[in-house]
């Protein structure tokens, strides 16, 4: 696999920042890594202080372009020279590995707001952006995307972003990682297939991941490119999974808060996990992996609080031979979830809410000690509880070292994923080099077909002795010579099979035939 070196640059004032990185999308350092200076437009301050100067009056000093006669001419030109580029992918967002949590939660969208999101990305790129599909999760947010011109959709794209975040564009571009090409493409694959997941080979990235295609595909502002490369994630995240062990034993988010709170228990209760008295705030998916989780380690009893009582109570009944679950419907008065958090020793919070469920002002004056193990994002616990003397809060950062443990376990699963996803990669960019063949297919037609044309024209008064239905016969086959003649080359510029060799014939084909 070729290497990709990415040179990005921002222009602050008069002064360019670069950084240039160079990987191979498969390799040990391939995971997300973030980029400290991206291509970001100037302000409309930045950009009235120092504009392009074209004119040269006979004076010989310069004059100032006017503003809107400058865009109209850059457009003009990104047109052009767009119209002669097929669409490729790349992906910008931030995760676990570049991004804490207080950052993150700043751009969680809940899934039924994924379409929308993708839809003004687009909207809002002013034709840079033109297909996008949006990922968000606990451990990453992501906008997949496809466009022409890499600089003008990383800008766009990381434009949305500091909108929804609010925050400043030097603080969220430390967080940030922008991938291009086949980058991208093993960045998507290594997330469905859990490779790039906070806990390796966790299954639920992948229903994800299938989220994200649905809502691409129904009413989304996903188009072929990028609806075909999440597809071909969803598709290889499975391969992984059924050629490989990298599920096999995998634990969770759910089940690493178990794992840490099991063994820190002791340290900050002054219990073992199997005498505390358990509360669990949420009722979702994230709930029923614990529960499971717990209950495999012989939890026998514990609070179930959620905001509606149907849910609960239909989680409750998936667990009653092994769990006795109370059920407590909250409807989302703190008033009613307050005491049932001063009865427990250990609370586990997993719900949508994007505020704060337990805050620091209802546990002051606690006596007994209490552990908060917050797998939300947006956390459902303020970050502040951990100040108060007697409460342990942690958050899904704080599952890093329980997790590396399952990591270092799993190396050999992990290589031979990789392997895997090395041949889906290849795949999907064969697909996307016989994108880039389709504009030079059609030149190559037109000009084969204008000089059949122009021949047949020249030879018209060679053929005047000749019945009409003589002459349509000339004609049928001076279209049948040029067809065949355009068969190979044509053929040959369409097999995405051989991308690895596809940019020196494009460029040969064009300058052998002009076009």
């Amino acid at each position: 696999m070729r290497s990709l070196v990415v040179v990005v640059s921002v222009w602050c004032g008069a002064r360019a920042l670069t950084t240039t990185t160079t990987t191979t999308p498969f390799s040990s350092t391939s995971r997300s890594v973030a980029v400290g200076a991206i291509a970001i437009p100037r302000t409309s301050e930045e950009s009235s202080s120092s504009r392009s100067v074209a004119r040269v009056p006979k004076s010989g000093k310069a004059l100032p372009l006017e503003r809107g006669e400058e865009d109209e001419e850059a457009k003009r030109a990104r047109r052009l020279a767009a119209a002669e580029r097929p669409l490729d992918v790349f992906v910008v967002g931030l995760s676990h590995h570049n991004a804490a949590v207080e950052t993150r939660e700043k751009l969680a969208i809940p899934e039924a707001e994924w379409e929308a999101a993708a839809k003004e990305i687009v909207a809002s790129s002013e034709g840079a952006v033109e297909e996008a599909a949006v990922l968000s999760t606990c451990n990453r947010f992501e906008v997949y995307f496809a466009a022409r011109e890499a600089r003008a959709g990383f800008a766009a794209a990381s434009l949305y972003l500091q909108r929804r975040s609010g925050l400043p564009m030097s603080t969220l571009r430390e967080s940030l990682f922008m991938l291009s090409y086949e980058h991208a493409t093993a960045h998507a694959l290594r997330v469905a297939a859990g490779l790039d997941s906070l806990v390796v080979g966790e299954g639920q990235i992948l229903a994800q991941m299938k989220a994200c295609y649905a809502h691409a595909v129904d009413g989304g502002a996903g188009g072929k490119v990028t609806t075909r490369l999440i597809n071909a994630a969803v598709a290889a995240g499975k391969r992984a999974r059924e050629e490989t062990d990298i599920a096999k034993g995998a634990v969770s988010i759910s089940s690493a808060a178990y794992e840490l709170a099991a063994a820190r228990a002791t340290e900050d209760v002054g219990k073992p996990f199997a005498e505390a008295r358990v509360a669990v705030v949420g009722a979702g998916t994230m709930t029923r992996l614990l529960l499971t989780h717990m209950a495999a380690h012989g939890l026998k009893k514990c609070v179930l609080l959620n905001r509606s009582e149907p849910r609960a109570r239909e989680l409750a009944e998936e667990f009653k031979d092994s769990v006795d679950v109370e059920v407590v419907a909250t409807g989302g008065d703190s008033a009613l979830l307050a005491p049932r958090v001063a009865e427990a020793d250990i609370v586990f919070t997993s719900t949508s809410s994007e505020s704060y469920v337990v805050d620091k002002a209802s546990l002051e004056g606690r006596a007994a000690p209490l552990m908060l193990v917050d797998i939300s994002v947006p956390r459902n616990v303020e970050p502040a509880c951990d100040d108060l003397p007697n409460v342990a809060a942690y958050d899904v950062d704080s599952l890093k070292a329980v997790v590396a443990r399952n990591t270092a376990k799993r190396r050999r699963e992990i290589v031979a994923a990789e392997r895997l996803l090395e041949e889906d990669c290849a795949d999907f960019r064969g697909w996307v080099a016989s994108l880039g063949a389709v504009p030079t297919i059609t030149q190559l037609q037109r000009k084969a077909e204008q000089l059949r044309v122009d021949e047949m024209k020249r030879a018209n008064a060679k053929l005047k002795h000749l019945s009409q239905r003589e002459i349509e016969a000339v004609e049928r086959l001076s279209r049948g010579i040029v067809s065949k003649l355009l068969h190979g080359p044509m053929s040959t510029l369409r097999d995405s099979s051989a991308a690895h060799a596809k940019k020196t014939p494009l460029g040969l084909v064009k300058r052998m035939f002009q076009i």
